[in-house]
């Protein structure tokens, strides 16, 4: 009997978890939302309850509950059921904005709670204009890892109204665009001067200028920007006051397509760029200033939602590329 007992007395000592250990197991875990705001910011999201399902692995079925449920209990409907998927009611985008406050303020309490402890990680959303893709956002990334390797960055790049749209969704913390945003919940924290530039190989005609007007780019093969990047608008108030027009034999939205059609045929693109002959990565192109009034003032601007307290991580990335703008 006392073999026994002292067994059990030593089974109970080893095997149970020390409440230091339960401590530091629950420190692992991650802070949830409640499950029906994150369904309702799903289905908004995706316009679709099938897709929203699909995209949390839930059953559709489930979800469709969840909602049905919610809107009983609230006495109104957040959804209106449509042939093919959902639109919010006005009810729905009164509770949505409720939904997507609570998710972004549990991030940021957890965030704080975190950096009391040291513990400094999570994750970034960035969105922006796809000029810094290349060169500027990978850099300050880097920096700021090194510094933070725990926190891990998602990057989205777009036209400036969807970056605009989705800093005002929360869907991303900060944007990095060439467009002032003009909408009254974003806030522009930082400018940097990114002049817009012409790209042009190493040994091409142009290449040993130390400055040009966009009409010295006439007689080569142009790649010009779409309607949806802020570059084309600049180029437009130019064109607006000028006696020539252009006549690119591409036109695209991806800076890297424009970039090889203009290195392949000896041509020129354009790209929002600090001036200078700094041979572009990877060692291939330089970049001239163009001295047309618009195109020499432009600017990247850095921004956030207005009055939105943004996570530890997110906050002190801002505050790196302040630094780096002035």
């Amino acid at each position: 009997m006392k073999k026994k007992k002292v067994a059990a007395k030593h089974f109970s000592r080893t095997s149970a978890p020390t409440l230091h250990q339960a401590e530091r197991a629950t420190s692992r875990k991650r802070l949830r939302p409640p499950r029906t705001l994150v369904y309702i910011d799903a289905v908004a999201r995706h316009g679709s309850i099938r897709k929203a399902a699909e995209v949390l692995h839930v059953a559709s079925s489930a979800l469709n509950r969840q909602i049905l449920a919610l809107e009983m209990d609230l006495g109104a409907a957040l959804f209106e059921r449509l042939p093919r998927g959902v639109r919010l009611t006005s009810a729905g985008e009164v509770f949505l904005v409720y939904a997507r406050l609570v998710i972004s303020e549990l991030k940021v309490a957890e965030s704080r709670i975190e950096q009391l402890h040291g513990l400094v990680h999570g994750q970034v959303n960035v969105a922006a204009a796809e000029s810094v893709a290349g060169e500027l956002l990978p850099s300050a990334i880097t920096k700021f890892q090194a510094a933070h390797p725990k926190v891990r960055f998602h990057v989205r790049i777009g036209a400036p109204e969807e970056l605009v749209e989705a800093l005002i969704a929360d869907q991303v913390d900060l944007i990095l665009t060439h467009d002032a945003p003009r909408k009254k919940d974003v806030a522009i924290v930082a400018v940097a001067r990114q002049a817009l530039c012409a790209m042009v190989i190493p040994d091409h005609p142009l290449a040993g200028r130390e400055e040009l007007r966009l009409r010295d780019c006439l007689a080569f093969p142009l790649a010009l920007a779409d309607k949806t990047l802020a570059g084309r608008g600049l180029i437009e108030q130019v064109l607006a006051r000028a006696s020539f027009d252009l006549e690119p034999r591409l036109v695209s939205n991806s800076v890297e397509a424009m970039k090889a059609f203009a290195h392949m045929n000896r041509g020129v693109c354009f790209q929002f760029r600090s001036p200078g002959k700094a041979l572009i990565p990877p060692g291939d192109m330089i970049a001239l200033p163009l001295v047309d009034p618009p195109l020499l003032q432009a600017r990247l601007f850095l921004a956030t939602r207005r009055d939105r307290v943004l996570p530890v991580a997110a906050a002190a990335f801002v505050e790196q590329l302040k630094s780096a703008f002035a």
